[in-house]
């Protein structure tokens, strides 16, 4: 395996802490957390050092200071690149001594390091990626899956544009994982809801930042709405050229994320139509947490899978009060997860939810519009809620997804 310099340095400073959290007493139990996440390239502003930053806000809202523990937190950046999403993962178990993974950023990176965690029998949190096939076909014991999934953006924003007519689509596909899998799950809705798909194109990943010749295939092929499955970066550039191309057809951002509102603006972002399972604005409790974080990262909000890490992080030091983290610290990553499957969940994030036997975090989904310029109050102030998609209705149901891990 050739690993880049910057790979290899990734991978060498990856257990470099970040600031103690609790007074370290003698012989108090260290729960350590591993944040692998995209810290310098196209995902950087939808997980990246916010991601962190939730983790951090996670552990702080806990308290573990007054609950006899102490937490520990380091982050390295995978490059989006699965061989070194694994390298650290591997390290970060065998020598470092992380207890758990979090993040993991785009799809290849954490289907790579879902394959670790297995081999190595650790636990893993996926938070960034956003492939179904990690609760699907590659499901296994060591992994949940925690904010969103291509199933539930599919039925989400696909099944909803189809419902209004946007009835025939070409998709332009970013070439890996994520991208296929988001383009398989919404050709699934658009054709159970009458729709056709007209064609579709795959660009590379990342080295792709001239999306023009592919949006002039697309408005070639007839198709109403050009599905965009692919995310951060790629999905800005393909929204800007396409408004400067004059294409006339829909666009479907299939994963558009608050950071990307923002990075657009809203005199080229308005009347998007887009799914999210969590908005800064959307109640008490989600501003509450928004409020919080803050001090942390004053000038951004967080998106849904930052907010992601936060939630998950929250359940974990749950589990270690519950059965204790010494106890926690002691169970292989099998154990570990099915103490987290057994406990329901709740926090400011996503509220009330749960999770599958299969590894599916449950909880609502929303499809919101992007505001018009008048309409909003300030930076920030983006979406209107449109629909709300419930609990036990957001994700792929249990039988359907082939998991192993599922006795149907």
């Amino acid at each position: 395996m050739n690993l880049s310099r910057r790979g290899l340095l990734a991978a060498s400073t990856a257990a470099t802490a970040l600031p103690l959290f609790g007074a370290r007493a003698q012989k108090r139990p260290t729960l350590k957390i591993g944040v692998l996440t995209d810290l310098a390239g196209p995902y950087q502003d939808i997980v990246g050092p916010v991601a962190v930053d939730c983790v951090r806000q996670a552990v702080a809202d806990f308290g573990v200071s007054d609950k006899g523990f102490d937490v520990e937190i380091v982050q390295a950046d995978h490059q989006n690149k699965p061989d070194v999403g694994a390298t650290i993962t591997r390290q970060w178990y065998d020598r470092d001594g992380v207890d758990i993974v979090m993040e993991g950023g785009s799809s290849a990176v954490a289907l790579a390091v879902s394959a670790v965690a297995k081999e190595k029998n650790k636990p893993y949190i996926n938070s960034g990626g956003a492939t179904s096939d990690l609760t699907g076909t590659l499901c296994n014991a060591q992994t949940i899956h925690w904010t969103y999934d291509t199933f539930m953006l599919g039925k989400s924003t696909g099944g909803a544009m189809v419902k209004s007519g946007g009835d025939s689509w070409f998709f332009i596909t970013a070439d890996y994982a994520f991208g296929h899998s988001l383009t398989r799950d919404v050709s699934g809705f658009v054709e159970a809801g009458g729709g056709k798909v007209l064609g579709k194109v795959a660009t590379p990943f990342p080295a792709t930042t001239d999306f023009s010749a592919y949006l002039l295939q697309a408005q070639a092929s007839g198709a109403k709405v050009i599905g965009l499955a692919n995310a951060g970066s790629d999905t800005i550039n393909c929204i800007k050229q396409a408004k400067e191309f004059g294409i006339k057809a829909t666009l479907g951002g299939l994963l558009v994320f608050l950071s990307d509102v923002h990075s657009l603006g809203l005199e080229v972002a308005q009347g998007l139509v887009l799914t999210e399972s969590f908005y800064w604005d959307l109640n008490d409790r989600t501003r509450a947490f928004s409020e919080r974080l803050k001090s942390r990262s004053p000038a951004r909000r967080a998106g849904m899978a930052q907010a992601g890490c936060y939630s998950s992080a929250m359940h974990y030091l749950k589990a270690a009060m519950a059965i204790g983290p010494a106890q926690l610290k002691a169970l292989d990553g099998a154990g570990v997860i099915a103490q987290l499957k057994k406990m329901p969940t709740d926090d400011d994030v996503f509220g009330a939810g749960s999770i599958r036997a299969y590894g599916r975090k449950l909880h609502p989904s929303y499809l919101f519009r992007v505001k018009k310029p008048s309409e909003s109050k300030g930076p920030w102030d983006y979406y209107n809620l449109v629909s709300t998609t419930a609990i036990d209705q957001a994700f792929r149901p249990i039988g359907e997804g082939n998991c192993p891990l599922v006795k149907v």
